[in-house]
């Protein structure tokens, strides 16, 4: 064979390896696309009638998410928050035209976005679970709080407040600031603990309760009944409540709060 027949055939055989090495990568390439969101689905989220808010109680397991597709408009106010028995749960806010740069990544902050929105159109909240938890196919139980409100202002540039909300306390992020009735164990007679509470409107809200230690504890309301805590895989004491006139007497595992109506309610 000459040399000019054998470098013919040279690079006849490096093109046919090469096609077939990029038909490999290629076909790999769609297989990792398709697994990555194979485990998320979409429900998208309609609040009731009148309501300016809802909330969704759900589990993921392993490699499953979920987005939650919520229609807004620029200008106007969302506060999402998450609560949850699993400390690798999180999720991201996804703007619209957006697939997956997220405005807003709670792994790297708190389990709580609140702030104006700098476009219309479908917004994504996608819970999931960090992907060493989801390797050893751990399980999530979450409560998931979304609020818009606000009308709609194309040059807006500030943060809304929540319609029927009342305005901050001076140099704080609570609506009203003060003392309940406490106490951290069985039997132990009540003290007094300081609170600060955001209302967002109908008696729902968020009271956060200063233990005497220095940490935090805080109890959901949803309108005017206390529905929750901040729940982490640390701390999942059994959560009760009882109501005696206007006074809401909450238990969690041995602790004992005595939250006034006025203070959701703002009366």
């Amino acid at each position: 064979m000459s040399t000019l027949s054998s470098r013919r055939t040279a690079r006849v055989i490096q093109t046919l390896l090469i096609n077939s090495l990029s038909v490999a990568a290629l076909f790999v390439f769609a297989v990792l696309a398709a697994d990555a969101g194979d485990g998320i689905r979409t429900e998208r989220v309609q609040f009731k009638k009148g309501a300016s808010s809802t909330v969704i109680e759900a589990k993921i397991t392993g490699y499953e998410g979920v987005d939650y597709v919520l229609n807004a408009k620029k200008g106007q106010y969302m506060n999402v928050s998450m609560v949850t028995n699993n400390g690798a749960n999180y999720f991201n806010i996804i703007a619209p035209g957006e697939t997956d740069v997220a405005i807003f990544n709670s792994s790297i902050g708190e389990n709580q976005f609140e702030g104006t929105l700098p476009a219309s159109g479908d917004y994504k909240i996608r819970v999931y679970l960090m992907r060493s938890a989801a390797r050893r196919n751990e399980t999530a139980k979450y409560r998931l709080e979304m609020v818009i409100s606000g009308a709609a202002d194309a040059t807006s540039g500030t943060k809304a407040a929540p319609s029927g909300s009342d305005a901050m306390v001076a140099g704080t992020n609570y609506h009203a600031t003060g003392s309940i009735p406490c106490a951290m164990a069985k039997g132990q007679p009540t003290s007094s603990c300081p609170f600060g509470v955001v209302r967002k409107g109908n008696g729902s809200g968020m009271v956060t309760v200063t233990k005497p230690d220095g940490s935090t504890r805080t109890i959901y309301f949803e309108t005017g009944k206390a529905t929750g805590y901040d729940m982490s895989q640390a701390d999942p004491a059994e959560f009760s409540m009882r109501q005696e006139g206007d006074l809401n007497i909450i238990s969690i595992g041995d602790e004992r709060y005595e939250i006034p109506d006025a203070v959701i309610s703002g009366g």
